[in-house]
């Protein structure tokens, strides 16, 4: 199965990647694929409740991004997790590099679809949208109500026009953030997570000096989930002797009553 999964993704498979099996044994008969954004303990217990053995998940299953475990060895949650794939004759494996790598960007097709925005993006940058005139509180609304965000978090003035936003889904990181606000035509960004003291702060400096600029933190889930269901209907177009589920992790925040 992930031979096919190399064969059909577009991109040369690399050599140093991430995208490897994190647990159960490669040569397990497959009875079924469940996609998902992690494969969390609850994702895992309905995946083997509906006969899915095989977890696709885009990221990483032991808490660190290179699934190094030598220092979880006596960690009872680590424990379980691993005793109750093997118990249930699962595999998981990682797809997060080469779906990001593939072009379009595997996990934002499928956020461009559960927003809403095909009509918005910018046929020559796909992280790109244009909207009719809106304000940053509006815009923050929207988005909240369409992907049920209970944690979103906003910087700048809730007031601000806006017409163009850049996306970048994820933990794309400062360096990138910062390059895409810097461009005088981007009013605003929506983000999957940032450092507080990085992103943050340079839109709270931006909006103090006057400048036209807002952020959107979704949470790093919200903004890429979607991008796994979009994994499972591209499953479908080259893997049909099994039935492929897209499992939801779910948001992991709440708030207090």
């Amino acid at each position: 199965m992930i031979e096919r999964i190399k064969a059909n993704v577009g991109v040369p498979w690399q050599e140093q990647t991430v995208d490897t099996f994190k647990a159960g044994d490669p040569d397990t008969v497959v009875t079924g694929i469940a996609t998902s954004f992690t494969d969390s303990f609850d994702v895992l217990q309905r995946a083997a409740a509906s006969g899915k053995n095989l977890i696709i998940s885009h990221e990483p299953s032991f808490y660190n991004h290179e699934d190094k475990t030598d220092w979880l060895a006596d960690d009872p949650v680590f424990q379980q997790k691993i005793a109750f794939i093997r118990d249930h004759h699962m595999v998981v494996f990682r797809f997060h590099d080469h779906w990001h790598m593939r072009r379009p960007d595997g996990i934002v097709v499928g956020m461009v679809r559960e927003l809403g925005w095909e009509k918005a993006q910018d046929a020559a940058d796909p992280n790109v949208f244009v909207f009719p005139a809106t304000t940053l509180d509006r815009l923050a609304a929207q988005m909240r109500d369409r992907l049920h965000d209970h944690a979103m978090r906003v910087v700048g003035d809730p007031n601000q026009k806006l017409t163009k936003i850049g996306f970048m889904e994820g933990a794309a990181g400062s360096d990138r953030h910062i390059k895409m606000l810097e461009r005088p035509d981007i009013d605003a960004l929506v983000v999957g997570e940032a450092r507080e003291w990085e992103t943050v702060e340079y839109v709270r400096d931006a909006v103090a000096e006057g400048r036209r600029k807002g952020l959107i933190v979704l949470g790093h889930l919200l903004s890429e989930e979607a991008g796994m269901d979009e994994c499972a209907r591209w499953l479908r177009t080259f893997v049909s002797e099994v039935p492929i589920e897209f499992m939801p992790a779910g948001e992991p925040f709440h708030q207090p009553k």
